[in-house]
């Protein structure tokens, strides 16, 4: 029977893993075991996933990239090249620490750039944005626009990830689909979207 994915010649697939129609796992890459892998997702050249990860659909991994045990990603994440996930918060090469995994959940939609960090404990926002080169050592919040060493709030992006102007009443629209958005409190609501997705 033809399998509803692609994957290449080179790629390892460790036993008791699930790959979603259509995604695509690229050269010299290696899932490991009990991984799950949703649907429509690509993963590139040179990537490590798992074992015990959970990827979301539609979810894009660049090249270069170890998502570690630990690590939760949602649908619809972009992962940028050779960015960097880590699972334990105090590494020795002598000590054995893998009880000690601390998670990482990446929520729906949200993007990080290039060579960008994200040390293990953290939550990354909703359709928040990581800038490249950045290192997280916190929780972003959804709709943030982060960037720095360490990162910090610059500012907040909408949905489709563009950067939001907001009002004297605290509301901003993104004119590309008019979606529109509430800061209060030092957080970002969507308050109404004219896409399909939900």
């Amino acid at each position: 029977m033809e399998k509803e994915y692609f994957v290449h010649e080179t790629a390892i697939i460790d036993d008791d893993v699930t790959i979603g129609k259509g995604t695509k796992i690229w050269c010299f890459s290696h899932i490991l075991k009990n991984t799950k892998i949703g649907e429509r997702c690509v993963v590139g050249q040179n990537c490590v996933v798992g074992a015990n990860v959970t990827i979301g659909n539609g979810v894009k991994i660049q090249n270069n990239i170890s998502v570690y045990d630990g690590v939760e990603v949602e649908d619809n994440v972009f992962l940028g090249p050779s960015m960097v996930f880590t699972n334990v918060i105090n590494p020795r090469a002598f000590i054995e620490r893998k009880h000690e995994f601390k998670k990482t959940l990446m929520k729906k939609g949200c993007s990080v750039g290039a060579n960008a960090t994200i040390v293990c404990g953290t939550t990354i926002g909703k359709y928040s944005l990581i800038g490249a080169g950045s290192v997280v050592t916190q929780d972003v919040p959804d709709f943030a626009l982060v960037y720095g060493v360490p990162a910090k709030i610059r500012g907040w992006v909408s949905k489709n990830g563009y950067k939001l102007e907001f009002d004297k009443n605290g509301e901003a629209v993104d004119n590309s689909d008019c979606s529109r958005y509430v800061l209060s409190n030092g957080r970002v609501t969507m308050i109404s979207e004219n896409t399909e997705e939900k």
